[in-house]
């Protein structure tokens, strides 16, 4: 059975559920699992890698390619 057909069982075996403890108890496994497959993608950066961010910034910064949190805000704003 490929993934396809075993989601589609899945949906009908969940649209049978009358349990709300059980739904509620599934929807937090889902989110736990999408969680930790997300976290388990993560990888630490390495001291070097930090610096060198650390140094992009002031480098970004004394050039003038910041703006302030107000202008960020204002521009927000705008896009709505």
């Amino acid at each position: 059975m490929n993934i396809q057909a075993r989601k589609l069982v899945l949906i009908e075996e969940f649209l049978h559920i009358s349990d709300e403890s059980l739904i509620a108890k599934l929807e937090l496994f889902i989110k736990q699992e999408k969680k930790n497959s997300h976290e388990r993608g993560l990888k630490p950066m390495s001291l070097n890698e930090f610096r060198d961010m650390i140094d992009h910034a002031k480098r970004d910064s004394d050039s003038g390619l910041v703006i302030s949190q107000e202008e960020l805000k204002k521009k927000v704003k705008s896009w709505k």
